[in-house]
């Protein structure tokens, strides 16, 4: 998951609260009219903390009327927590979840490549990379320190398509120890013209960290290469 200051979010948006309410003691639920520029930013700020909740997974995960009941108490100075505790109570609670969300995408990514391995078409190597032949060409095989051409199309296990060269619409070329090691060792098993896809389990890819927006921590990846060919 990826991080979020939600502090900082509520923060912004009670400063505009504070600004746009004619008296704290008149918060309350009720139909709200657009009538005015500070209401259409009030509300603007709004929609912005609902999307990054959705974006962020937490919509099923936070107890939405505890947010809303901590921003009002706060605005009325009646929270019940110090202001000074919010910051640790928040931070071990996101250690805490990621902790868990990692725990989740290690056992899914472990019981896929498992049974994906039983299939007689995939071979598994000894540092657990998988693979399939879907072309075999018969040209030279690169060595790790090679410059290789390919087109590629990533995958999350999901079906998500994080990446794709196909998509851009043009190969890309890259120095072959210089990418994660599912590929550096992946792609020294195929003669140039062949079309492989590899299973790369999340220590061979992004492992704990991650990368971009799309690929979250420990994530198992599942890569179609063609090798076009090598370049140096």
């Amino acid at each position: 998951m990826k991080k979020i200051s939600i502090i900082l979010i509520l923060t912004v948006a009670t400063s505009v609260l504070i600004w746009s309410c004619k008296s704290q003691k008149e918060v309350e639920n009720k139909k709200v009219d657009l009538t005015t520029q500070v209401d259409s930013a009030s509300y603007a700020i709004g929609m912005q903390i609902g999307q990054n909740f959705v974006q962020q997974g937490l919509d099923t995960v936070m107890n939405i009327d505890a947010i809303l009941a901590g921003l009002k108490d706060q605005l009325l100075k009646e929270a019940k927590l110090d202001i000074a505790e919010t910051d640790q109570i928040v931070q071990t609670f996101f250690a805490d979840m990621q902790k868990s969300q990692s725990g989740d995408k290690i056992s899914e990514g472990e019981e896929f490549l498992a049974e994906n391995g039983k299939r007689p078409e995939v071979t598994t190597t000894e540092s657990g990379l998988q693979y399939e032949v879907l072309t075999m060409g018969d040209g030279p095989k690169p060595v790790a320190s090679s410059t290789v051409k390919t087109h590629y199309e990533g995958k999350l296990l999901d079906g998500t398509v994080f990446d794709s060269s196909y998509q851009r619409g043009e190969p890309i070329s890259f120095p072959l120890n210089g990418v994660i090691k599912g590929w550096t060792e992946g792609l020294q098993l195929m003669p140039v013209g062949s079309k492989f896809r590899f299973y790369i389990p999340y220590n061979l890819a992004y492992g704990e960290r991650g990368a971009g927006q799309l690929i979250g921590p420990y994530e198992t990846l599942i890569f179609d290469v063609e090798l076009l060919g090598i370049e140096k």
